[in-house]
């Protein structure tokens, strides 16, 4: 399976405006790219069906084509944490269960862009966390640094997580989150100098722009093939 987990330092924090960029940045250099979010937890009804806002822009930044269930084959209506929208309904969070619908996902398209649902240790059931299912999908990690207040820390601390767990950290992106941020620049100086890991791209505070637009602020050559 070829392709990243995207997390990150919290919830909130950039995670689908990153993936939505990244995946128009690898379509514009020729491949075909499934958005993947394996839980989500915070949806509405459609046509009987719950359906949730990140995993819909994943789908729509991928150009569709790709089954909603296979996308985000658990989806849970209230925004609170996925183990608890779990016990609240008696769903099991099932690791293979998420693993075939990536491999399906996978067969499809060249490249699969995953995304996380809240921060590196958010709990999903039992013993399994995201960071247990980012080890069964296999995949680099890359983390989407929320920037605002507190991110230093918080992106260290993840950082440090990745590694300890044994997977790859391929990157991190920064996403402006407060544009009120004090020393903005400062702190991603310190970001780039610490997190021992090439920066990515730094997303500005932009609304209402395109997820296509963003595209250009990342760098993917360590995505791809030499």
């Amino acid at each position: 399976m070829r392709g990243v987990f995207v997390t990150g330092t919290d919830t909130d924090c950039g995670k689908t405006l990153v993936s939505t960029a990244l995946i128009h940045a690898l379509s514009e250099g020729g491949l075909k790219v499934a958005g993947f979010k394996p839980v989500a937890a915070g949806a509405e009804g459609f046509d009987g069906q719950l359906r949730n806002e990140d995993a819909l822009a994943l789908i729509e930044a991928s150009g569709g084509g790709f089954a909603y269930q296979d996308v985000n084959p658990v989806c849970f209506e209230p925004p609170i944490a996925p183990h608890i929208a779990a016990g609240e309904v008696g769903q099991a969070i099932d690791r293979q269960s998420l693993l075939g619908a990536a491999q399906r996902l996978s067969r499809q398209a060249d490249f699969l862009v995953a995304e996380g649902a809240g921060g590196w240790r958010v709990p999903l059931q039992g013993e399994l966390d995201m960071q247990g299912l980012a080890a069964t999908l296999g995949l680099p990690v890359m983390l989407v640094v929320g920037l605002r207040l507190g991110c230093l820390n918080h992106a260290l601390l993840t950082a440090d997580a990745i590694r300890a767990s044994g997977q790859e950290l391929v990157g991190w992106v920064g996403s402006v989150v407060d544009p009120e941020m004090a020393r903005l620049d400062e702190n991603i100086a310190t970001l780039r100098e610490r997190l021992d890991a090439p920066c990515l791209g730094i997303l500005p505070h932009s609304p209402g722009a395109t997820t296509g637009s963003m595209a250009r602020f990342l760098d993917i050559g360590v995505l791809l093939p030499a």
